[in-house]
């Protein structure tokens, strides 16, 4: 307590900032409160304005206390941790073997069971090299969880897509994703972009109100006198 009254995150909590209501649509409202982890990723060659959309979205959605699995890849994974690092939010970054891409994450090597999934939705993985099969195989860790036991609540990405088929190593995990009835969002397509920039736009203005009540607040005086 101070000045003889308490403190104002006493009785406003920095997470009521974050809670989405009618301003978004009702299907991401729900999913939001709802998920635990998601896996956020994508293409290597996804455009500068995605990337910045993506960042975004991850740092959004660290607020909102969710976890994000990826894969330290350059493009869209990239993004996806590094806004994700702005809000200091949880991530899982699975990688195909240590160092990879210059990150740091402990999760790397991929166990067997999760190259046995991969191979399964490859559409030629007798080609694949086994640099590549690890590749493909943390990318159902990025679905599953290290080990393979948990898996994510939705899968939000960016990859060129055409008549449902991913393009490039992003469709692993979408595949994966879609065959277990995980929820996927490619922000590729223009309508579901939109739908969660919305979120991005909800979560920023409700942050800019918060941070004006509590510039009011300090301004507020105490015992008869102004703040100093």
């Amino acid at each position: 307590m101070r000045d003889g009254r308490a403190p104002f995150f006493a009785h406003f909590s920095p997470e009521q900032k974050v809670k989405p209501k009618d301003e978004t649509t009702p299907f991401v409202e729900n999913l939001i409160r709802h998920s635990r982890h998601y896996a956020g990723i994508g293409s290597r060659e996804a455009p500068r304005s995605a990337l910045i959309l993506i960042a975004k979205l991850a740092t959004t959605l660290a607020h909102y206390g969710l976890t994000l699995r990826s894969g330290g890849s350059p493009g869209a994974d990239t993004a996806f941790e590094r806004g994700c690092g702005r809000a200091k939010g949880k991530k899982e970054i699975f990688l195909p073997w240590k160092g990879f891409n210059g990150n740091k994450s402990p999760f790397f090597e991929p166990p067997e069971q999760a190259e046995i999934l991969a191979s399964l939705h490859h559409p030629n993985w007798r080609a694949c090299s086994r640099a590549a099969r690890k590749l493909h195989a943390r990318n159902c860790q990025q679905v599953c969880g290290l080990d393979m036991e948990f898996p994510v609540d939705f899968v939000l990405f960016w990859a060129p897509e055409k008549g449902g088929i991913v393009k490039g190593g992003t469709a692993t995990a979408v595949s994966l994703a879609r065959e277990m009835q995980i929820p996927t969002f490619n922000l590729w397509d223009e309508a579901i972009r939109e739908t969660w920039k919305e979120l991005v736009n909800v979560y920023e203005q409700r942050k800019r109100r918060f941070w004006k009540r509590v510039f009011e607040w300090m301004q507020r005086p105490a015992n008869g006198e102004g703040r100093r």
